[in-house]
């Protein structure tokens, strides 16, 4: 990327950004198709009108300490979990809305489904909550839960924790879990598109996966760092990670991953990946580095096209709007910037 000026990043003629002052947790484009926000570490979530101009962002504060996961929440704005205790939603007005409280206990993971369901991990126990904020019902794990993800259908949770993971049904009446079982520590958790695999990314540099038909388990390794993020391409084809000096993807299909090499896109700066998206209509994959860079692959081609320029800090979130058209992004020093694609 040495020859390319800062003029020919997208982010210089088709978008924004902004100094927030406090590492981005999450960039977060709501489910009503008009807001993004930025949830940082020092509590706040800053909210924009979807293709604003600079200045009409909006400073909320959100809660009394540091925000630890954020998540676009079932039908408008975002649902926040934080460092006081508190499950809150942020809504595109700006309003402040506290969904649950857990005393002094940390939420450290939260997770939302258009269909009204909620999830917030509590220690070892993640907490199912309705549309409207109603518990439904407290799932026990053996471990602190270190991530957690609702499928596309809302209708089974996963969390993984020390061991592996476990598998709940949202509505049955008996919550017995299905274990899902591999020796180390698991943090970030998802499932496959069409829900037919669970990932992990481990505290080793790994990633671990699961057919959930008949149990095949898929190692995937040779990282020289920790794997952070991870996220399958619309169709669930790829899943692109990050944690090595390119993105790093792995087939889904034909059989794979077991047995198959995966492709790699965007290489060779000697600075590693820190945060992948992709896309929700195309196998492209938009990704972000140690040093600040962001810049989106196409899978089949390879091309890269920069969109911001590195700035020295580590791009810590990504997120795409469901249409595919903007592009936003957050760094560890607090940068956030959103690009809009749909410009000619």
């Amino acid at each position: 990327m040495a020859e390319v000026t800062e003029a020919d990043f997208l982010l210089a003629s088709r978008g924004l950004a902004r100094e927030l002052g406090a590492w981005a947790v999450a960039a977060v484009f709501g489910r009503e198709g008009r807001s993004l926000s930025f949830a940082l570490a020092d509590g706040t979530v800053h909210v924009m009108p979807v293709g604003a101009q600079d200045g009409e962002w909006q400073r909320v504060e959100a809660h009394d300490g540091a925000v630890l996961s954020a998540v676009a929440d079932c039908r408008a704005g975002v649902l926040s979990g934080g460092d006081d205790g508190r499950l809150v939603q942020v809504l595109p007005d700006g309003t402040v809305n506290e969904v649950a409280s857990f005393g002094s206990k940390w939420v450290d993971h939260v997770a939302a489904h258009e269909g009204g369901v909620r999830a917030a991990s509590v220690g070892k126990t993640v907490h199912v909550l309705d549309g409207a904020g109603q518990k439904l019902k407290a799932l026990a794990h053996p471990t602190t839960v270190g991530g957690i993800a609702i499928d596309a259908k809302g209708k089974r949770i996963a969390a993984s924790h020390y061991g592996g993971a476990s598998l709940w049904f949202v509505a049955s009446k008996e919550d017995k879990p299905k274990v899902l079982e591999w020796k180390g520590s698991h943090h970030g958790i998802l499932f496959s598109p069409d829900g037919t695999h669970v990932v992990t990314a481990m505290q080793e540099p790994a990633l671990h996966g699961w057919r959930l038909a008949d149990g095949q388990h898929m190692r995937m390794s040779g990282y020289p760092g920790k794997t952070r993020s991870i996220h399958f391409s619309s169709r669930g084809r790829w899943l692109a990670t990050s944690g090595a000096e390119s993105v790093v993807l792995w087939p889904f299909f034909g059989g794979g991953p077991m047995g198959k090499a995966p492709t790699e896109l965007a290489g060779g700066d000697e600075v590693l990946c820190s945060a992948v998206a992709c896309h929700p209509q195309h196998e492209v994959v938009a990704a972000g580095f140690g040093d600040g860079l962001v810049l989106m692959a196409e899978v089949a081609s390879g091309k890269v096209v920069p969109v911001a320029p590195p700035k020295g800090s580590a791009v810590s979130t990504l997120a795409w709007n469901a249409a595919g058209t903007h592009l936003a992004f957050g760094t560890e020093a607090g940068l956030c910037g959103v690009v809009d694609l749909s410009k000619r």
